[in-house]
């Protein structure tokens, strides 16, 4: 069952909403019909049900007039926003990732491709000098593969 609520007269409810808005005005917040609301001790749902108009006005205000660029906004308002600005940079970040892997796979089929060209064009083991024992004191010499080649592959 539930319980009977006084409900308020329609000019003490526009003469509260007066005074709310001119405290809002000076702190620079946005009027709500929940703050209202509260003033009488009701829900939200409930004063909004016996004052559609007066939450309808309200509504509209808030939607027509944003708070002024500079004035302090709630902490809700930055939460708000600090939550889309990180959306956002995930949302950047995530694209930005999905392209570093697409161009690591192609880099990848790439090297492969080139490896490929290369090994039959490496010294085979069979026809590679036999290695001999360098002198004393000197090091011996590597045997290095034919990068003209691979330059040319890489600017095709």
């Amino acid at each position: 069952m539930t319980r009977r609520v006084d409900l308020p007269s329609e000019p003490r409810v526009r003469a509260v909403l007066a005074r709310l808005r001119q405290q809002a005005t000076e702190s620079a917040k946005r009027l709500t019909v929940l703050a209202l609301a509260r003033e009488f001790g009701l829900s939200n749902s409930t004063f909004r049900r016996h004052f559609p108009d007066v939450a309808r006005d309200i509504a509209e205000a808030s939607r027509s007039s944003p708070p002024a660029a500079g004035t302090p906004t709630s902490r809700y308002d930055l939460l708000v926003a600090r939550n889309a600005k990180l959306k956002r940079r995930n949302r950047e970040l995530t694209a930005q990732l999905t392209l570093a892997a697409a161009r690591i796979q192609q880099i990848t089929l790439d090297n492969h491709g080139l490896r490929h060209q290369l090994k039959p064009s490496a010294v085979s083991p069979s026809s590679a000098p036999k290695p001999t024992e360098p002198a004393a004191g000197r090091r011996r010499p590597r045997l290095r593969p034919d990068r003209s080649r691979l330059a040319v592959a890489v600017a095709d």
